[in-house]
């Protein structure tokens, strides 16, 4: 988790982006967005950066107007990481920011989601997020996962693994390797029960490309759109 990858391109945090709102859940600030009817949510868990930063604030509206109730929830108490800060590299903020902790308080979102009549809920992780899903696709707490340039991701934890899930790898990533992503795939395909899977390579792509790109390039908006559209298409499949 300490590899530059994780820092690059961070974003630019803005408590105030997005079309949806900021409200607590579970015992957790959260950005909220979509039908609150909805019988269906998405959880998407950030980044190191946490749940202001603009893109992924984005893409969680993009996945509400497809009819989600979507939360994105702030794991790290107002307190995401800040690469400018020098006494506080990134060894020593994810001592106060583990991913286990983070599952653990995924469970009563979780739980309060369920409270207000949402049926079936998916996950997506982004680098750290990835870990915190993976762990919850473990059980029943979600219906559909999906982890996107994962962080910490182990082959032991893809054996483990009973929701449906996809993987979105890049080509360039130190931290989750294409090599790795292959023998996650070779994993979920000789399962037993025959989970349910999907898993895509994305070539000319570095890690953190599906939240930490430049819009102002086109190559890299059209790359991070078709990781979009291929986890909302995941969702809509298995919820």
């Amino acid at each position: 988790m300490s590899g530059s990858q994780c820092c690059e391109n961070p974003p630019t945090l803005s408590p105030s982006s997005g079309g949806g709102s900021v409200t607590e859940i579970g015992g957790l600030k959260a950005y909220v967005c979509g039908p609150p009817d909805s019988k269906l949510a998405v959880l998407l868990i950030s980044d190191i950066y946490g749940y202001e930063a603009p893109l992924l604030r984005k893409l969680a509206d993009k996945v509400a107007a497809a009819g989600f109730h979507v939360v994105v929830p702030d794991f790290f108490h107002g307190d995401p990481y800040v690469p400018e800060n020098s006494e506080r590299p990134l060894p020593v903020w994810i001592r106060y920011h583990g991913t286990d902790k983070g599952f653990e308080e995924a469970k009563p979102v979780i739980a309060a989601l369920k409270s207000k009549g949402i049926t079936a809920l998916g996950a997506a992780g982004f680098c750290w997020g990835a870990k915190v899903v993976v762990e919850l696709a473990k059980s029943d707490f979600i219906q559909s996962a999906v982890l996107l340039h994962p962080s910490l991701v182990t082959v032991d934890d893809i054996k483990e693994v009973k929701a449906p899930i996809a993987i979105l790898g890049a080509e360039f990533d130190h931290m989750t390797p294409p090599e790795l992503i292959k023998q996650f795939r070779e994993v979920l395909l000789s399962k037993p029960e025959q989970l349910n899977c999907f898993v895509k390579l994305f070539p000319g792509v570095s890690h953190g490309w599906t939240v930490r790109y430049d819009e102002g390039d086109e190559k890299a908006v059209k790359n991070a759109e078709e990781a979009h559209a291929d986890m909302l298409d995941w969702f809509l499949q298995c919820l």
